[in-house]
């Protein structure tokens, strides 16, 4: 990524210099503006957030002078690390990995990201599991000895997934086979018979679930017991929730499991005048926004900048959401 970051750094200042040859100074210095969020794989909804947002903040570029780019990139644990290093300005993260970034704790125990700012939350992300139609599996521990994908490292999934092998008392080893597949690849490994099942925290409806549900008749798995009663008991950023029925062919029926919120995050050392000027672009067009996924659509703001943060808002957020009257 770092060299890909100078590649792209070059080929802009390249850019830059040939407009400040042709255009006003104050047209060339607003060309110097940039913001970066790190979201997750193409196909997911991460990647669908980030567009969104730069969209909107893109749309008023003329403006503010600011332009707004995404990165797909491996998912939420990734996204904190890289901005804590700062490479990226934003980024989505799980809930649950903002909490242990800014608390210390779990894999972040020996690097807790104090400087780690929320933005606000998005939509909720049930923890799903998929199965290919032929292993006959119709509860978690079904998977016992077969060959699952657990998420790829640096994602939330993974970190997320490690988290609840835990409860279970479970590790890797339970699997027959356990892979390390991107959210990008998982849904093609499981019709390719590659897989039995996986695990995914994404929001619905989501275009990595629907197509192996259409293209080989794969079956949600719903995520209950003992091991998620445990989880959602003991950490307010878990909560018990449905992926709803009718979304997916097949599947007329809620299926059960619990889950996190999707959070945008920054840094503290993230300009006031940046994070205000993403935090404005998104709210004062909102009703376009939650048309851009249909994961967004019930989404209400007063919700997203309390809900699911556990990091301290950056104070860009706040003199929005205090202009608005929202705090």
């Amino acid at each position: 990524m770092k060299k890909l970051s100078r590649i792209s750094a070059a080929a802009l200042s390249a850019a830059t210099f040939a407009v400040a040859m042709t255009a006003p100074m104050g047209a060339a210095h607003a060309q110097q503006k940039f913001m970066t969020i790190g979201t997750g794989g193409v196909t997911g909804v991460y990647y669908a957030a980030g567009g969104a947002i730069c969209r909107l903040v893109n749309k008023d570029r003329k403006n503010h002078g600011i332009r707004c780019s995404v990165e797909s990139t491996g998912g939420s644990v990734f996204n904190i690390n890289t901005i804590a290093a700062g490479e990226l300005d934003f980024g989505v993260a799980q809930s649950d990995w903002q909490y242990h970034a800014f608390n210390g704790s779990n894999r972040f125990k020996d690097s807790p990201v104090k400087e780690l700012r929320a933005v606000f939350s998005i939509h909720p992300e049930p923890f799903t599991v998929l199965s290919r139609k032929e292993a006959n599996v119709s509860k978690f521990e079904d998977f016992k000895g077969k060959r699952f994908n657990v998420g790829n490292p640096g994602s939330g999934t993974a970190a997320s997934m490690d988290v609840l092998l835990g409860a279970m008392g479970w590790t890797k080893a339970n699997f027959g086979l356990a892979t390390e597949l991107k959210a990008d690849e998982h849904g093609a490994a499981l019709c390719d018979n590659k897989i039995d099942g996986f695990f995914y925290g994404v929001g619905h409806p989501a275009a990595n679930i629907q197509d192996p549900i259409t293209t080989c008749g794969a079956k949600l798995v719903p995520l209950t017991g003992a091991a998620v009663d445990k989880l959602v008991k003991e950490n307010s950023f878990y909560a018990k929730s449905n992926i709803p029925g009718g979304l997916y062919a097949g599947h007329p029926d809620a299926t059960p499991t619990y889950g996190v919120l999707a959070s945008f995050v920054t840094s503290a050392n993230a300009s006031d005048d940046m994070v205000y000027t993403l935090v404005k672009s998104v709210f004062e067009n909102f009703d376009e926004f939650k048309k851009l996924h249909p994961a967004f659509a019930n989404l209400d703001p007063k919700n997203m900048i309390k809900d699911g943060l556990s990091a301290p808002l950056h104070p860009g957020a706040v003199k929005y959401y205090k202009e608005k009257g929202w705090m």
